[in-house]
């Protein structure tokens, strides 16, 4: 586990997986061979279809390839947060997102680690100039565009793609905002993170990248899924309009 840039430090990426089986070599032979200095973390839940056991034939080939087994499949973000402490503990300085099925380029991955040198968090996203997606339906775009636009207008933030699951963090932003603090397991993870680390005074930027459509295994997005994001964002959004008016309040209160 060398030090592959001299600013950055040590740099591994978080891939959760569950049924990967038919994706998971592929998409790690891609990311060693395009950052071979980039360790990766495999955090496999309990996958029926193999995936663990490949994902041991890697990192037995392979010193900068680790995994990690999980008994059940527990939701995206409680796989990446399992993942954090592992890294963290582990002594890494950037700890990254990327999904096993494709969608997110390895050799794209320069782009954030470019970035990251004048940023807390570095975000790969599709709704930026420069972003976009491959191979998606219009519906699906809509939804993904519509989501977002509604996580900017209730939580108040400019981040164009808070949704977006290619991303890196240094150690000291995870370490500012808590991860032990951090209660959400589903996909809105995502969006949890980005807020947290605006709210903690971070700098987040984005990059844009082309975000490919999986052509192997099945999505685990669903509607349901889609549907428990917006209610968490919703009743945040909520929160978040009451303590503005608490403190507005209060602010009229106090003496000049």
């Amino acid at each position: 586990m060398s030090t592959f840039d001299p600013v950055l430090g040590r740099a591994v990426m978080v891939m959760p997986t569950y049924n990967e089986a038919d994706n998971i070599g592929w998409i790690v032979g891609r990311l060693r061979a395009a950052q071979p200095g980039v360790d990766v973390l495999i955090v496999d839940d309990g996958s029926p279809d193999g995936t663990g056991r490949i994902a041991d034939e890697l990192a037995a080939a392979d010193d900068g390839i680790h995994v990690l087994h999980r008994t059940e499949k527990a939701g995206l973000g409680a796989a990446y947060l399992h993942g954090f402490r592992w890294a963290l503990d582990a002594g890494y300085d950037v700890i990254g997102e990327m999904d096993a099925d494709g969608s997110h380029q390895p050799e794209e991955l320069h782009l954030l680690l470019e970035a990251l040198h004048d940023a807390d968090l570095v975000i790969g996203s599709r709704w930026v100039p420069g972003g976009s997606v491959l191979n998606w339906p219009l519906r699906r775009e809509a939804l993904s565009r519509g989501g977002n636009a509604y996580v900017r207008l209730l939580l108040g933030i400019k981040v164009r793609d808070a949704t977006a699951g290619f991303r890196l963090f240094r150690r000291t932003t995870l370490e500012k905002i808590n991860i032990d603090s951090v209660q959400s397991t589903g996909y809105v993870f995502q969006t949890d993170m980005v807020t947290r680390a605006l709210n903690a005074g971070l700098t987040v930027s984005e990059v844009p990248i082309q975000f490919i459509e999986r052509v192997r295994g099945h999505s685990k997005m669903s509607g349901a899924v889609a549907a428990e994001s917006m209610r968490r964002v919703t009743a945040w959004g909520i929160q978040e309009r009451r303590a503005q008016l608490r403190r507005a309040w209060e602010r009229a209160r106090t003496p000049q």
